[in-house]
């Protein structure tokens, strides 16, 4: 595929200019949200935006009709200032870069293993490294902790775990090698690395690793292990917790008050709800 233009997809540092005002994202990995954050991002929507929280189909949220620096796509001073104090823009240069989706019931109900030790560590990795903040916005990690909820989900990079122990790679459109967990954030980091390295500069740079041309890692074959892809979780009690559907227009503040009434911690899911978990409720 060939690109003309460089990766737009927005996050604070870099909003989207829409017909109602800036389009600000902020990225959840693997959805993972305090609920002192929701109650601060909601006040910066309130103060300055649509006063409303949005979900994606990523698992993050998004803010609406925020204001421009004059003629420029780019948040006041202080706005900016206001969404660093919520926590949910730990590092200016990775802004776009920490996509990461994990299946949202890991470590509550289910699953194989539990993989929030996996993407706490790739995170971190992610953070740590100056180069990895090079990332396409559009560039995806996604982790499924072998219940198959996330399997049908496209990626760049990923794990499927096969037990407690182990997990195999998912590279591009194909599948590497079968690495222990603990190893496993560094392994993709790694890969995302070489992907930066084999991508090239400008516009047309390919934003993902289906679009190198080439294999980035070794190709093995499916692992017998792998579990069958898995609906998603429904809307009400789940194991682990309840799941709420997010309406289209957003959350407002009485719907993010009764959320955060009802667990200190919530995991934004990637079929647009928010998991309260059981054991905070």
């Amino acid at each position: 595929m060939n690109r003309f233009r460089p990766d737009r997809c927005p996050g604070a540092l870099r909003p989207w200019p829409a017909a109602d005002g800036l389009l600000v994202r902020l990225r959840l990995p693997g959805g993972r949200l305090g609920s002192s954050a929701l109650r601060g991002l909601l006040g910066v929507a309130e103060r300055y935006g649509d006063g409303r929280v949005h979900v994606t189909g990523r698992a993050n949220l998004q803010v609406r009709g925020m204001p421009a620096e004059r003629a420029e796509p780019r948040l006041p001073a202080e706005v900016l200032a206001a969404l660093e104090a919520t926590g949910l823009l730990p590092s200016r240069s990775h802004d776009v870069s920490r996509n990461l989706m994990a299946s949202p019931q890991t470590g509550l109900a289910g699953g194989r293993a539990d993989l929030r030790t996996v993407l706490a560590a790739l995170d971190r990795a992610l953070l740590a490294d100056p180069v990895l903040a090079g990332l396409p916005g559009r560039f995806l990690f996604v982790l499924d902790d072998g219940r198959g909820d996330l399997l049908d989900h496209r990626c760049d990079l990923g794990l499927v775990a096969l037990d407690r122990e182990v997990g195999q790679l998912r590279v591009g459109e194909g599948w590497g090698d079968v690495v222990p967990l603990s190893s496993s954030a560094q392994r993709l980091a790694a890969l995302a690395r070489a992907f930066l390295g084999a991508r090239g500069a400008g516009p047309a740079a390919p934003w993902h690793v289906r679009e190198l041309g080439r294999d980035l890692a070794t190709r093995r074959t499916p692992d017998p292990r792998l579990p069958e892809p898995a609906p998603p979780p429904a809307y009400g009690e789940i194991p682990g917790g309840c799941h709420v559907p997010v309406p289209p227009e957003g959350l407002d503040r009485t719907a993010v008050e009764r959320l955060c009434a009802a667990a200190p911690e919530l995991v934004v899911t990637p079929w647009r709800g928010v998991l309260i978990p059981e054991e905070t409720r």
